[in-house]
């Protein structure tokens, strides 16, 4: 009996039941989980491979799905290639025109502007400038569609109306002092949705046409004479050397002497052609 109310005893006795209900609790679960998995395994043994065919659906859906994500992503690149593409060939066409291309933002400064506009507005670069800093008091001369103003007043008038301005011409001076003549078109520039980007200026120098037409004309009158010359003198160095077969021998000395003449004569002309034409050239490609 006194071992009965021994508290040591007692806590002994309690421990001992406690292990022995989880060591039984253990073995029931760990029986439960082997049934399970044998069940398990003798249902996967019936089902046998037809089964395993009634998933194949699921797999080539997600197989095909696969594909057609890889397809897309491809198709995706291809799309980002042409448009990196068409970006350069518009960036070299515009770079290369002769006439010379301004673009404007809706701030009224300059974005972009090619080597064409750079050598007609005399700027090394006027990427940043206001249409009012390139421009300055340029007017607009009046026409029977545009009026008279400020070329800048013109710009803002296209970035706010969002409307083309009819083309007009202006008498343009560059910083370095050159008076010039100018065409130029605005066009309002939008994206697909409508929403205004800027304006863009086509700009061509009425003055370089000039000049070069006025050269072509004395180019063309130059080589006129030169061609009415080189015949004149071959006229009469045939003529002379025909009367050398019927001539005394001091009539052919005399007639040789005369075409000698005749030739260095037209030698003279053709280089200071010749020089004229070189000097030119030189003085068209230090412009």
């Amino acid at each position: 009996m006194r071992m009965l109310v021994n508290p040591l005893f007692v806590r002994m006795a309690a421990v001992f039941v406690l292990t022995a209900t989880a060591f039984v609790m253990g073995l029931v679960v760990v029986r439960v989980l082997r049934r399970r998995l044998v069940e398990e395994s003798a249902i996967g043994d019936d089902l046998g491979p037809e089964n395993s065919d009634a998933s194949y659906p699921y797999t080539a859906v997600i197989q095909q799905l696969k594909q057609q994500k890889c397809a897309l992503e491809n198709e995706q690149q291809a799309q980002r290639r042409r448009a990196k593409t068409s970006e350069q060939i518009s960036a070299a066409l515009i770079a290369n025109l002769p006439c010379g291309v301004l673009f404007v933002g809706t701030n009224g400064l300059v974005k972009q502007a090619n080597a064409a506009a750079k050598r007609i507005l005399g700027f090394a670069s006027p990427l940043g400038m206001s249409v009012a800093e390139v421009f300055r008091a340029a007017e607009a001369n009046p026409g029977a569609e545009t009026a008279a103003g400020s070329v800048a007043e013109l710009f803002k008038s296209a970035l706010q109306s969002k409307a083309p301005v009819a083309p007009f011409e202006t008498s343009y001076e560059t910083p370095n002092g050159d008076e010039r003549a100018l065409d130029v078109t605005l066009v309002p520039m939008s994206v697909a949705a409508g929403e205004m980007v800027g304006v863009a200026a086509v700009i061509s120098d009425k003055s370089e046409t000039a000049d070069f037409q006025q050269e072509r004309e004395r180019y063309s009158e130059a080589s006129a004479e030169m061609a009415l010359e080189l015949r004149t003198s071959l006229a009469t160095i045939r003529e002379w050397a025909g009367q050398m077969g019927a001539a005394t021998p001091e009539q052919r000395q005399s007639l040789a002497g005369d075409i000698s003449a005749e030739a260095e004569r037209l030698e003279r002309v053709v280089g200071g052609f010749l020089a004229e034409s070189r000097e030119d050239q030189a003085l068209g490609a230090r412009a």
